[in-house]
């Protein structure tokens, strides 16, 4: 490699003193992100068998992959760092949206906020459980409850270790190293490219097992993910905290897809879709606001690597 080319990463610095983004900057970050993504996905596979996903076994190996994934996966930030140059003010930890400043703010308003956009589902449930509101609260606060969860491997995997592997690995790791390149804005909508590979081999175990019609595994596959992952990022780069899109990620996908079609047959179906469009203009109406990174210690970290901000910083 010449001189030259060994110079093409180093640090530039304009005469405002502001960063400039190095030669070859966007090659280097979309192709970690596409080798971190590729990763993730590969090591599901390490371990060969013919059972279908939500086997315990299968469950258990797979947690083994993707946690030797995501504890890796602050190796490739810093990688990044010091192949490009780029040298931020924010520790790594803290880019990453580890750290404890803004934490309460960051644990509450962004869950708040996503289940104001589930309002309608959440009536619903409510419309249809059998229990009242004290029999709920009691499973709530028994440990009994908790104990049952935290053995069935199915809700541990939903519940625990995919939000916070794949906020780890898809956007804590992954929004540092693009927004540089591409902007907050552009870098929201580019990361969930990388999260629906992570989910396209959901499509073909679907499909080898059969559990749906082809439209139904591709639509829900990568459109519901590629709106999920284009949110959660928006929540990270707002908050900068990882806690916050590992909540509503959690939050998600315990609800699952919005039941729209059973809601429009529900006897009370005025009521319900009242409030799934109440949900959706509320969320609209708070989205920025309740993001608002002075809640979160403002500027947050990763905007720091931005050399426009834009109004998505602010």
């Amino acid at each position: 490699m010449s001189e030259d080319d060994d110079l093409s990463f180093a640090r530039k610095i304009n005469h405002n003193g502001d960063f400039v983004p190095p030669d070859g900057l966007c090659w280097l970050s979309v192709l970690s992100c596409l080798v971190l993504s590729c990763s993730y996905v590969g090591s599901l596979y390490v371990w060969r068998s013919d059972l279908p996903r939500d086997h315990p076994s299968v469950i258990k190996r797979r947690f083994t992959s993707v946690l030797v994934v995501s504890a890796l996966s602050p190796v490739f930030v810093w990688a990044w760092k010091e192949l490009t140059g780029v040298r931020p003010g924010p520790s790594l930890l803290a880019l990453m949206g580890i750290r404890l400043e803004g934490i309460l703010t960051a644990a509450t308003l962004p869950l708040l906020l996503t289940m104001v956009l589930f309002l309608g589902p959440l009536i619903q449930l409510a419309v249809d459980c059998p229990w009242g509101l004290l029999d709920g609260i009691r499973v709530v606060i028994d440990p009994s409850f908790w104990a049952l969860c935290l053995s069935d491997m199915r809700w541990l995997r939903n519940q625990v270790v995919a939000p916070l592997t794949e906020e780890l690995v898809f956007r804590a790791s992954m929004l540092p190293m693009l927004v540089p390149c591409a902007g907050p804005t552009t870098a929201i909508f580019t990361c969930p490219l990388f999260f629906g590979v992570a989910h396209f081999h959901h499509v073909i175990e679907l499909l080898r097992f059969r559990q749906g019609t082809v439209s139904t595994i591709f639509l829900s596959a990568f459109s519901y993910t590629a709106v999920f992952g284009a949110y959660t990022a928006f929540i990270f780069i707002r908050t900068g905290h990882l806690l916050g899109p590992v909540l509503c990620h959690s939050f998600c996908n315990y609800m699952g897809f919005p039941a729209l079609s059973t809601a429009l047959e529900h006897p009370q179906r005025l009521t319900l879709l009242s409030f799934y469009l109440l949900g959706v203009l509320l969320f609209l109406l708070l989205l920025f606001p309740m993001t608002d990174p002075v809640f979160y210690s403002s500027p947050t970290p990763v905007c720091s690597l931005a050399t426009i901000p834009g109004s998505i910083c602010s």
